[in-house]
């Protein structure tokens, strides 16, 4: 049986103490007795309470030496409401450094990098936010203060030709990015004449270059924190010889840069040669760079305003020779990164008690953002009853109880920045629940079972419909658990379909009409060994009195130690045995039995957890050795090999001895024969042929004879060749044959074949 627990909850407007609760709740349950005739329904009413979140949470900034800065928190939520800053994981206090708002913003009063006291303004802000419901966190703020460092790079002095190009570079690093303008002999450079181009980068690019252009350059930096001039470079321009033919040249390419979104993205490129070469642009990757934000900045430098991640690539410059294929190419990878943002933000949800809440959380951005859970605004470790599954992008809570009443955050951050995402768990929760069940103790019965008992709640437990027995295996994760309902009536439960020697923790919940108590204590207990299944038993019959008993293990069972065979006449009261025999021994030769008696062979495996059932068979030798005489097979090869040479040299002889018996019988009886047999087939054709035919055949079988004698009696050799003789005689000597051997045979056929003058073919014969 399994419990059909069904939930409903009221969710009323938010009034003045809710008045209304007691109203809704009792159409509440209600609505849910009506549509619930199975199982049990629990109804849980609550207030309807805006969440606690955020509205504006800090920023990133970057704070001027000794000004003051302010940090902007504001929350929504169910007052009172408290918020709390802190900087790098600590609480700041309210004092002559700080003040907070009761909005929630924070005050520095006098920004400064470095302190009196060694410490520092600088550094991660939170704003922290609580109230009865719970806390949460806001975004991580950066603070920087503003700097202005010395130039790592400084113009240098160029020297150019008449309708060449000019640049000078300088680099600075500071906080914010520092602007760069250039100045001549003291003066702005006039960047309304188009052939003067200043990248934001630093760079200054002149292009036809003419005379006038000679001068002093001096690089600008400003930003918040001050204004730096970097040391002068002279332009040289000297004469121009523009008519004589130079091949294109890339002077300066894209370099590589990393950028977030949003940012603009300079690739500079600037080309030489005559006639001046043609500046263009590609991605290496054959997709098309566009035209929405594309703008080319001088002769060939790319900018891209508002960067976002499509525009990640590598991107090649090529300088071509007009009218021709003629080029040159340089090539800078652009990376732009995304900041983490939620594509699926956790929502708030309401479980009743003992049940599971699952909280989803889904980021994005470039690279991949690493996800943190927090609750009540500290780091939420997985254990316990708490699991992080999908990269952190799924946090599940078993069993919850009322201390896992939080508002938890699912943080998201990267390289590029960070984000956050709130969401309330309220754990629904009625009077008068029953306590936990108690002595919960659990034996083992079998290697598949065991068996669970309990003792009923010591607190209101008049109203218990049943428990529900919580059962997995204890190395599995708590998801993985399954319940077994059981009435409450019986205190216990033999949990079955277990596996063998394997060890199982199970709790116990009481439920009633209103909700389920709070899970009991666990207790962990294993099941009974299990010994191995019968093996497969096949045997064999080595000779009259050896038996090959061969075995098999089988796998459905508990793991084997070895093996024990028995063996003993059929019905006789004893057994011969055990043979033990090593796991890994698979037969074995029973010797000196008797051949008469049929015998009964057992065989067993055997583990630590005791012996297995047998298998047994039964072996007649007697009705085996008769069918291996009767049908014993013709082994050629074998009885070729099993002779003697003695044995050949008598069947040597045999044989040339009736080799000269034939001829002898062949030159004697010659003549006599021919007239004998004219005769005889004169007379009687039909009866000539069936007496020689049977002749013949009987010669065959008295040689077949003479060899299988001669080898398997062991005779000797001079009586064998007496007897042969006179069985010669008697089958080629008579009024009735034709002759002898194969002469006869073709006399007789020639003389039936002709009828009209048999006279004269026997005479030819």
């Amino acid at each position: 049986m399994r419990l059909n627990v069904k939930e409903c909850s009221g969710d009323i407007a938010l009034t003045q103490g809710c008045l209304l609760i007691s109203t809704v709740c009792i159409f509440c349950l209600v609505v849910c007795s009506l549509v619930s005739n199975v199982g049990i329904c629990v109804c849980f009413c609550r207030c309807n309470v805006s969440e606690l979140s955020f509205t504006l949470e800090p920023s990133d900034i970057i704070a001027v030496q000794e000004q003051p800065l302010m940090l902007h928190c504001q929350v929504d939520g169910i007052p009172p409401i408290t918020t709390q800053w802190r900087r790098n994981g600590i609480p700041l206090a309210d004092n002559q450094y700080y003040t907070m708002f009761y909005n929630g913003s924070l005050l520095i009063r006098r920004f400064q990098k470095t302190k009196s006291n060694s410490s520092t303004d600088e550094g991660d802000y939170e704003c922290m936010a609580q109230n009865s419901f719970g806390l949460v966190v806001s975004r991580k703020a950066r603070v920087q203060a503003a700097t202005m460092a010395e130039f790592n790079v400084q113009p240098v002095a160029v020297q150019a030709e008449e309708a060449g190009v000019g640049r000078f570079q300088c680099q600075i690093h500071g906080l914010p990015e520092p602007v760069i303008s250039w100045e001549k002999d003291g003066r702005p450079v006039d960047t309304k004449d188009e052939r003067y181009t200043l990248l934001p980068t630093g760079v200054l690019q002149i292009t036809g270059l003419c005379q006038g252009d000679a001068g002093v350059f001096c690089c600008v930096a400003h930003n918040s924190a001050g204004v730096k001039y970097s040391a002068g470079a002279r332009l040289t321009v000297s004469g121009s010889q523009s008519s004589v033919y130079k091949e294109p040249m890339i002077l300066v390419g894209p370099e590589n840069l990393t950028l977030t979104v949003h940012q603009t993205a300079i690739l500079e490129c600037v080309a030489t040669g005559y006639p001046r070469p043609i500046v263009s642009w590609s991605r290496l990757d054959g997709r098309p760079i566009g035209v929405e934000g594309i703008q080319v900045l001088g002769t060939g430098n790319l900018m891209i305003s508002d960067v976002g991640v499509q525009h990640s690539g590598v991107y090649v410059c090529a300088a071509n020779k007009p009218g021709t294929r003629v080029r040159r190419t340089a090539q800078g990878r652009l990376v732009v990164q995304a900041p983490a943002e939620f594509v699926l933000p956790p929502q708030s949800i309401s479980r009743p008690v003992g049940t599971t809440a699952i909280f989803t959380c889904q980021a994005q951005g470039d690279p991949a953002p690493q996800l943190t859970w927090l609750k009540n605004g500290q780091i939420l470790e997985a254990g316990g009853n708490v699991k992080l599954r999908n990269n952190n992008s799924t946090l599940t809570i078993y069993g919850i109880s009322q201390e896992d009443e939080a508002i938890y955050q699912c943080i998201a951050e990267n390289s590029a920045g960070s984000t956050q995402a709130s969401a309330r768990l309220t754990v629904l929760w009625a009077d008068g629940l029953p306590g936990m069940p108690v002595l919960v103790r659990a034996e083992a019965l079998s290697p598949t079972s065991i068996q669970v008992s309990w003792k009923e709640p010591a607190q209101n437990n008049q109203e218990i419909i049943g428990y529900v027995l919580h059962i997995r295996r204890s190395t599995d994760p708590i998801e993985m658990e399954y319940q077994e309902a059981v009435s409450k009536v019986t205190l216990q439960q033999a949990v079955g379909d277990l596996e063998p020697s394997t060890s199982y923790t199970f709790y116990v919940k009481a439920y009633t009409s209103r909700g389920a108590s709070k899970p009991s204590e666990s207790t962990t207990e294993s099941t009974l060994g299990e010994v191995p299944s019968p093996p497969s038993l096949f045997t064999k019959l080595v000779n009259s009195s050896v038996v090959q008993v061969v075995w098999e293990p089988s796998s459905k069972m508990g793991q084997n130690q070895g093996f024990r065979l028995y063996y003993r006449r059929a019905h006789a009261p004893l057994f011969t045995g055990p043979l033990t025999f090593h796991r890994n021994v698979t037969q074995y030769n029973i010797t000196q039995l008797d051949p008469t008696l049929v015998y009964e062979i057992k065989v067993l495996a055997f583990n630590q957890h005791g012996d297995g059932n047998a298998t047994v068979r039964f072996v007649s030798l007697k009705e085996a050795v008769e069918k291996s005489v009767l049908n014993t097979p013709c082994d050629c090869v074998k009885d070729e090999q099993s002779k003697t040479s003695t044995t050949g040299i008598i069947i040597g002889i045999h044989i040339g001895v009736t080799c000269i018996v034939f001829c002898v019988l062949f030159l004697m009886f010659s003549y006599r024969g021919r007239l004998m047999i004219c005769k005889t087939v004169r007379a009687t054709p039909q009866a000539s042929r069936g007496v020689t035919l049977e002749s013949s055949s009987q010669a065959a079988l008295a040689l077949n004879g003479l060899g299988r004698t001669s080898s398997e009696e062991n005779g000797s050799a001079a009586g064998k060749i007496t007897g042969d003789s006179n069985e010669l005689e008697r089958l080629f000597s008579g009024p009735s044959h034709c002759g002898n051997g194969v002469d006869s045979s073709r006399m007789v056929s020639r003389c039936q074949t002709t009828e009209g003058a048999q006279t004269e073919m026997c005479d030819e014969i």
